[in-house]
Order: structure tokens, then C-alpha cells, then sequence
């Protein structure tokens, strides 16, 4: 077989037993073969710079030999015990998590994803506030399950409106859309929580909690103003709802300025609960909840966890987090993420396709419209994501109207590939725009 049908011959056995809504990235999708650092390799041969990391997952770097060490060594030894039986590197990484947290006398349970997670994270709010009303953010998103669903305020990620939950969404998590945009910062946030106040004013006896993604990831890396959830947590607290911080891609460093989301809005203190998964593991499947024993003890029933804090997943996640801490990657998330937005923004002021760059850390966004408009414009980021690729540079996408460009690559990233994968990104977005101009012509 030649190596130009390697891919589409994958592609169509996966057409053939794969859901139709299970998306996939590029006209012609590729498979990743190899990884070494922040660069990848596919089954045809092309090397990659990744800026995308599998989804905010690879958070330290492919094939990092720690992780490797680590994974091989606990799998020669027993790769699967369940929470049937003690674990020594699952109670090790949970003490680290659980200091970490900054949340007092804490209790971890973990879990296989971040979905997993936030279904978890609901069950222990909705059970000790004995109340399934839940607060949400519109534009959020918080997994693919039917409650994480049921929570998640971007219409293009909610395929039901079907929930075992009453959720209402409050504004606040998009800061330059929506009907408060043009408001300062402060009176931008006094409008939410006027909003959020309002709201509670409707519901049916006590609502359980918020949840609230610090920075929205599917839905574009939009944030509100430092301080918003702080000003939350006041009006919560007068009423007892309980704050879940979705932390699956914010945690771990990757802002640069904080180690957590939650961190910009520590006027009012920890979270109650804290969800995490993605970056913790650089691929290994974990995830998890932290939460104030008060609150993680609250359930009546036993339960067990089959997969979640696996030997193998927590051996490799500990490796990972001690080789982030160990290397201050948060402070390179912070000094090579500030010197890639100065040149994105340099960038995008070349391009009548970008609306605005945002982002903390090595946590980035372009948004893409039609020029002289405001319109959220997806093609241009369909077509932006097929050029970075051509030009051998792995973007991520996002936005309800799928407009948005994101980029989170490994925590290790060096200057030297933020301004190569700066450059490619800039090649990119001139020759989608020829494109969609020729085909506007047509």
C-alpha cells in the first residue's frame, strides 16, 4: 500500500464501525504514530509541531522518559488491582493532590476522565445538598455523559435536552459577547451578579452548586474578569450552594500565572469541590475530585472504582506531576505563553480574519470571523486548521460556532518553537484567507 492511502484506508474501516457523530479533525484525518516531545509523527510519515497536545492531555511532552520509566516498571509488576485493595501510588498521589488542591482536610477520589469526573463531582453536591438544581455557565462545557450534558451551556455540545438535573445558566463566561460586553470589568461583573441573584430568585427550594470552568475550554478559551467567581462565591455562601471548579484544563500550571483556574478568583478562597483529569496523567486515563471531607464522605452507599487510580495510570500521573513541579513548567507556561501571545497578537493584526487573541499561559485563542464583521465565521478555522497542517503545525478547535482556533501545546515548549509554530500559524491563516476568497469568487 502506498503511503498516501495509509490514511484513507483507515478512514474507511473507521467510517464503518464508528459512531457518524464521532468527530474527527481534517478533511482527510490522520493517524499520530510517534510522538517525542512537542512534536508528532503520522502513519504517513509527516512530522508535526503539536500545538494541541491530544486535547490538552500530553501536559508535559510525548514519550517523556519519566512517564515511560514509570508506566513500565508498575505494568511488569501488576497492572490492575481495583479500589478493592490498597494501592501505595494511588495514596501517594492523592496526598500530593490533595495539598496541592488548596482546599482544607480534602479527600480525592479518582476517576478515568474528566467526564467521569464532573458526573461524580455532581453526584456529591446534589447528594449533601439533597437538591438536583444546579447553576451553570452558558458556553460551558463539562463532558459527553448524559449529566455532564445536562450541565453543559453550548448548544453544539448538547445533543439532549433530556437531564436528570435542573440546571439554570447565568452569564459570565464569555467576557467580550453577549449582552454585557461593552461594560467595564467591574461593571461587567456587578451585571452577573445581579444575574446570578436573579436567577436564584426563580428556583424551586436550593440549588446544589455552581459548576464553572475558570477559563471555557470548548467553548473558546473565553474567561470572565479576574475576581467574577470570587463575587459568585459571596452570594453563594449566603445560600449554601456549594462551587465545583472544573479544573480539567486549566489545572496544573497551564495559565502560567496560577496553578488552578479557581487561583484568580482566590478572594474567596478554595472551591468546595475541585474536578481535574486530562493533563494530570500526559495521556494516561485519570481523573478525579477533590473535595472537603464534609462534602466527599456525604454518601450513604459504598461504592468501589474499577479503573479510576489504577496502578499503572497513577504510577505514570505521579512521575508527571513530580517532573512539572520538579522543572517549574508553570513558569514556562507563564514566560514562553506570554511571548507566544505577543506574537499571535502581532499576527493577528496582519489578518482580517482574527477578531481578537486571548489567553493565559500556554492557553490560547484566535477567534475567526468575517472580515469587517463580528460573525463568528467556522469555516475560516476549518480552513486555517487544514493550512496549519499542511505547513506542519496541529491546532486545536472550539467555540459553539466552531470559530475559534485553540492552542495549548506541552508545558515544556521552548521559545524557539513558539515563534516556528508562530510563523506557521501566521503562513496559515494568508493562505486560508486566499482560499476562502477564491471561493467566494466562484
Amino acid at each position: 500500500m502506498s503511503p498516501d492511502s495509509v490514511h484513507t484506508a483507515l478512514y474507511a474501516r473507521h467510517r464503518a464501525v464508528m459512531p457518524d457523530w464521532l468527530a474527527t479533525y481534517y478533511r482527510a484525518p490522520i493517524e499520530l504514530t510517534h510522538g517525542e516531545g512537542r512534536h508528532v509523527q503520522d502513519a504517513e510519515g509527516r512530522r508535526y509541531l503539536d500545538f494541541f497536545g491530544g486535547i490538552l492531555t500530553t501536559m508535559t511532552a510525548h514519550a517523556l522518559p519519566e512517564v515511560t520509566r514509570a508506566v513500565a516498571a508498575q505494568a511488569g509488576r501488576v497492572l490492575h488491582s481495583s479500589t478493592l485493595y490498597l494501592s501505595r501510588t494511588a495514596v501517594e498521589l492523592a496526598e500530593r493532590v490533595a495539598r496541592l488542591s488548596g482546599i482544607p482536610d480534602a479527600r480525592v477520589f479518582f476517576t478515568s476522565s474528566g467526564t467521569e469526573a464532573t458526573d461524580t463531582a455532581l453526584l456529591l453536591a446534589t447528594a449533601h445538598r439533597r437538591s438536583n438544581q444546579v447553576l451553570a455557565l452558558r458556553n460551558s462545557y463539562h463532558g459527553r455523559s448524559f449529566s455532564a450534558v445536562g450541565v453543559t451551556g453550548n448548544s453544539a455540545w448538547s445533543p439532549t435536552s433530556l437531564s436528570p438535573l435542573q440546571t439554570y445558566y447565568v452569564h459570565g463566561g464569555v467576557r467580550t459577547r453577549g449582552p454585557f460586553a461593552h461594560l467595564t470589568d467591574a461593571e461587567f461583573t456587578a451585571a452577573c451578579v445581579a444575574d446570578l441573584e436573579d436567577v436564584l430568585g426563580q428556583t424551586a427550594g436550593p440549588v446544589a452548586a455552581l459548576i464553572a470552568e475558570p477559563v471555557q475550554g470548548v467553548g473558546g478559551f473565553t474567561s470572565p474578569p479576574d475576581g467574577l467567581l470570587a463575587a459568585f462565591r459571596r452570594v453563594l455562601d449566603r445560600h449554601g450552594i456549594l462551587w465545583i471548579s472544573d479544573e480539567v484544563q486549566t489545572g496544573w500550571g497551564r495559565t502560567g500565572d496560577h496553578f488552578w483556574g479557581w487561583q484568580a478568583h482566590a478572594q474567596a478562597g478554595p472551591p468546595d469541590l475541585l474536578t481535574f483529569a486530562k493533563g494530570l496523567g500526559n495521556g494516561l486515563s485519570i481523573g478525579g475530585v477533590v473535595a472537603r471531607a464534609e462534602v466527599m464522605n456525604c454518601l450513604t452507599a459504598g461504592s468501589i472504582s474499577t479503573f479510576g487510580g489504577s496502578p499503572v495510570t497513577t504510577a505514570g500521573a505521579l512521575a508527571n506531576l513530580t517532573y512539572l513541579l520538579e522543572h517549574d513548567l508553570q513558569g514556562n507556561a507563564r514566560r514562553v505563553g506570554g511571548l507566544l501571545l505577543t506574537r499571535l497578537r502581532a499576527v493577528a493584526a496582519g489578518s482580517p480574519l482574527v477578531r481578537e487573541v486571548r489567553g493565559r499561559g500556554l492557553m490560547i485563542a484566535l477567534e475567526l470571523v468575517r472580515p469587517g464583521t463580528g460573525e463568528p465565521w467556522g469555516a475560516a478555522a476549518t480552513e486555517v486548521l487544514e493550512a496549519a497542517r499542511e505547513g506542519g503545525l496541529l491546532l486545536g478547535k472550539g467555540g459553539r460556532e466552531g470559530n475559534v482556533l485553540r492552542i495549548a501545546p506541552p508545558l515544556t515548549l521552548t521559545v524557539a518553537e513558539a515563534e516556528q509554530g508562530a510563523a506557521i500559524l501566521a503562513a496559515a491563516l494568508d493562505r486560508a484567507g486566499r482560499r476562502l476568497d477564491e471561493e467566494a469568487v466562484r
